[in-house]
Parts: structure tokens; C-alpha cells; sequence
């Protein structure tokens, strides 16, 4: 068991040029490349074991993120099952001028934790703590029970 604070994961990037599209703005398919290596590291530090990405859901983009911006990538653990854990990552950008702050983009990423051979193994259980990391976990059991609904139509 363990605590979300235990494998919260905060990044820091700044967007160069070669990161955005012909309008100064990141490409998002790097913030997403950036988000989910963000949740692996948080996977990671929970599980202490190789961790794969089974799915991303909601991921939202709130705000454009232009060159030069520094930007703040936040993860952590909101609900572990047996094998999986959703991880929920928010992303910031931050104007290096002025000091704004932005929340740019968010979503929920959901990792398996596998062996040395690939296969699924359990997760340690999270331990939410405060009362912002009780809802999540609350709501992202809401949301588990969507997804596997889901899973199970499409199959």
C-alpha cells in the first residue's frame, strides 16, 4: 500500500520551436507524449515495476501552449484495481514573462503493471489521504466502471 504523495510525479518543459505547429502552438501529440510519460514515471514509483499504458480517456485541451511557454506536467495516482491504476495528469503552461498560469490540458491515463515476460501483475493499493485525493478516488472508480462497460460492448 501506498500513499498518493508517495508516486505524485511533477515535470517542468519549456516548448521550443521544433515543438509547435505553424501558429507558435505545441503540437498535441507531444503535450500527450510528455503526459504519458509523466504517468509512467508515477506508475512506476508506485509499483516499482515495469508499468504499460492500457488506455487515455478525457483528455481535454483548455489552452493554447505557445513557444517559449514553461510548462508543468502533474501526475498522480487517483484508484488502483488489481493490475491497473488510473492516473490523472493536469498540465499547466506558465507565461515565463509574467508568471501566469494556465491549466492547459488534463485527462486519465490507465497503466497495467506487468512482469519481466509482459504479463499483468497486481498493483499496490493507493491510500487517499486528504480530501481532494478522496474524491478522485471515489470518482475514478466511477469512471473504471464506464470503462470496463465499455470494454465489454465493444467485445
Amino acid at each position: 500500500m501506498k500513499t498518493v504523495k508517495e508516486s505524485a510525479v511533477e515535470m517542468t518543459e519549456i516548448v521550443m520551436p521544433q515543438d509547435t505547429n505553424t501558429l507558435g502552438t505545441i503540437f498535441g501529440g507531444k503535450v500527450m507524449q510528455w503526459m504519458d510519460i509523466a504517468a509512467a514515471i508515477c506508475g512506476f514509483r508506485h509499483c516499482r515495476t515495469a508499468v504499460v499504458t492500457a488506455s487515455v480517456d478525457t483528455l481535454s485541451f483548455h489552452y493554447a501552449i505557445k513557444t517559449g511557454n514553461i510548462v508543468s506536467i502533474k501526475a498522480s495516482v487517483n484508484y488502483t484495481a488489481n493490475t491497473s491504476m488510473e492516473i490523472g495528469v493536469c498540465v499547466y503552461a506558465e507565461d515565463p514573462l509574467s508568471g501566469e498560469k494556465k491549466h492547459a490540458s488534463s485527462a486519465y491515463f490507465t497503466f497495467v503493471a506487468v512482469d519481466g515476460k509482459g504479463r499483468p501483475i497486481a498493483v499496490p493499493k493507493v491510500i487517499p489521504e486528504t480530501k481532494d485525493e478522496k474524491r478522485r478516488y471515489r470518482e475514478a472508480q466511477e469512471r473504471r466502471k464506464i470503462r470496463l462497460q465499455m470494454r465489454k460492448k465493444s467485445t
